[in-house]
């Protein structure tokens, strides 16, 4: 089912929340084909706050909650640089 909600066009999210006996594997499952599916541009923390907001309150103890507030975590973290742009040069 597809969502009026700009971030979620595939209704993913949504369709999540209604899910019974939905586990956490599948939550994370979920949200990584939702990210994948967010516009060039788009913040991804913005999103995850947009749905935490929307569905955490309703839903503190559904897992894909705990998903979102894990992402969320994750995007507030410094990206490291890697590779052999990062290593000294002699």
């Amino acid at each position: 089912m597809k969502t009026s909600d700009p971030l979620d066009k595939k209704g993913l999210i949504y369709e999540a929340y209604r899910i019974d006996g939905i586990v956490a594997e599948e939550c994370r499952s979920i949200f990584l084909d939702w990210a994948l599916s967010l516009p060039d541009g788009q913040d991804t923390q913005d999103a995850i706050m947009h749905f935490l907001a929307i569905y955490a309150p309703d839903f503190p103890q559904h897992p894909m909650t705990a998903v979102l507030q894990q992402g969320q975590e994750a995007a507030a973290r410094p990206r490291r640089r890697g590779g052999w742009k990062s290593r000294p040069r002699d």
